[in-house]
């Protein structure tokens, strides 16, 4: 497609990019870094390829598998969210927190589909092999209804936005839970310090992690982080399952004034929306990744089954306890088991901060590469970037030390733009005016799905301030 002039040509058609084998690093890093895909004009609608087509030119270097892809997906989606559902059921109710676990999972499945769909539509129209999560709204706007197609760069924008947000929200719950998880450490130990020195002692190994610039050299350390966090979640599974309680002993609801805050902790758990298309672009058979019995379907199958299994479990074990924002901080500080879990935890979860630092700084680093021409200035210009932005991490942290208050707040404000509003917006505009299904369905579901988002995002986000300035309010 020659962005410039407009319409494509079907005998010059575009050459279709390389696309490397998807580990989580690169997950993360095409979702913001391919702008070679950009969208710069609408084409001749007569002129285009079908889906299929589309999917078969896709030329890709290293396809996965299916199940390769299941992986990454499961990698995706499970992160310290997963921790914090115990919480989650605290605030609702172990009655609203099944129903609505499971609930929010399909909600959070359907808009990932929604995501997939519209990508390959806009991928036929613009004659691009694939795209990204920005690139898709970009190129629905410019596609899309006439009185919006001068919006499409905005549109992009507020997109990065809200990802540049959403990761760098990760960033400060993960600087929070590695020293909240060394804090009960060493306070069983030796002394009770408080978190803010562990916070300090922290910034400068984080700096110096996140002064590597190639995500290759993290590959050993990523891989280390993943086998590790898998034996500490089996650990605490072994732990919540011991001497549990009657049904009886936990809320069948607990209360409208903290359900905002069970939104957006569960919003923030179903964290993987990032990476759909990602996965989805590198398959080698990428039609299997939908459908009912697709990829994504049995991925998140099993990822909203984990979810709610941690969160009915951890609560039915630890009560009103389960107040913290990790399941780790509940276990027994007497056994030198679950001390080991706690300091599994904190170092899958310092050695996988640099994954999600990946994301923001990829945002904001071009805007100011392109004003510098020297290459020794742009040289230190990087490492000052990176530095402000950990530190930038690092103040958040210490100023709201609250794990789960922090959690809940970008779950409700960032996680559920990106998860449930953004979706169903780009599938109406994609398919404006006339493509909604018999009596409009298609429409009034969007817009149903959307409401909801933004409800959990306008309450969600308020309980969550609420709950950082006076934390006593919402207990």
């Amino acid at each position: 497609m020659n962005g410039e002039n407009g319409a494509s040509s079907p005998q010059s058609e575009p050459k279709p990019p390389k696309i490397s084998n998807p580990t989580k690093n690169d997950e993360k890093q095409r979702l913001l870094e391919s702008e070679h895909h950009a969208v710069e004009s609408m084409v001749d609608m007569g002129n285009v390829n079908s889906d299929d087509d589309m999917l078969c030119n896709r030329n890709i270097e290293h396809p996965t598998s299916n199940f390769d892809t299941m992986v990454h997906l499961l990698k995706g989606n499970i992160g310290t969210g997963i921790l914090a559902m115990p919480d989650a059921f605290r605030n609702a109710g172990w009655v609203i927190g099944l129903f609505g676990t499971m609930t929010m999972g399909i909600i959070c499945t359907h808009c990932m589909h929604m995501l997939v769909e519209c990508s390959r539509e806009l991928s036929r129209r613009t004659q691009t092999p694939s795209l990204n999560f920005s690139e898709v709204v970009e190129a629905a706007f410019k596609t899309g209804p006439e009185f919006l197609q001068k919006y499409a760069k905005l549109a992009k924008l507020i997109i990065n936005v809200f990802l540049f947000l959403t990761q760098l929200g990760f960033c400060c719950v993960y600087f929070v839970f590695v020293a909240a998880n060394l804090q009960e450490v060493v306070k069983h130990y030796y002394v009770d310090v408080p978190v803010y020195w562990y916070l300090i002692i922290l910034l400068v190994p984080l700096v110096l992690l996140n002064w590597v610039k190639s995500l290759k050299y993290l590959t050993p350390t990523s891989l280390f982080a993943s086998i590790i966090m898998s034996s500490g979640l089996i650990i605490t599974f072994f732990y919540m399952l011991q001497g549990l309680p009657a049904v009886t002993t936990m809320s069948a609801f607990a209360s409208w004034g903290q359900l905002p805050l069970y939104f957006g902790t569960a919003v923030y758990a179903f964290e993987g929306i990032g990476v759909v298309l990602p996965l989805e672009n590198n398959m080698k058979n990428p039609q299997d990744f939908g459908g009912w019995n697709g990829v994504l379907n049995r991925g998140m199958i099993v990822v909203a089954i984990l979810y709610t299994a941690v969160g009915f479990f951890g609560y039915l074990k630890y009560g009103d306890r389960a107040v913290l924002g990790s399941v780790t901080l509940l276990l027994p500080a007497d056994e030198v088991l679950a001390q080991s879990v706690r300091l599994m935890m904190a170092t899958a979860i310092f050695l996988s901060y640099s994954l999600q630092f990946y994301v923001p700084f990829n945002i904001i680093w071009p805007t100011i590469e392109n004003h510098i021409t020297d290459e020794k200035t742009k040289n230190y210009a990087e490492y000052i970037t990176r530095t402000a932005l950990v530190f930038l991490t690092f103040i958040i942290a210490i100023a709201i030390p609250n794990l789960g208050a922090v959690i809940s707040l970008v779950g409700a404000f960032s996680s559920s733009a990106l998860a449930m509003i953004f979706p169903p917006l780009v599938e109406i505009i994609t398919f404006w005016p006339d493509k909604f299904g018999r009596s409009d369905w298609l429409l009034w579901k969007d817009i149903a799905i959307v409401a909801i988002g933004f409800l959990g995002f306008l309450t969600g986000s308020y309980v969550s301030i609420l709950n950082i300035i006076y934390p006593e309010t919402t207990k």
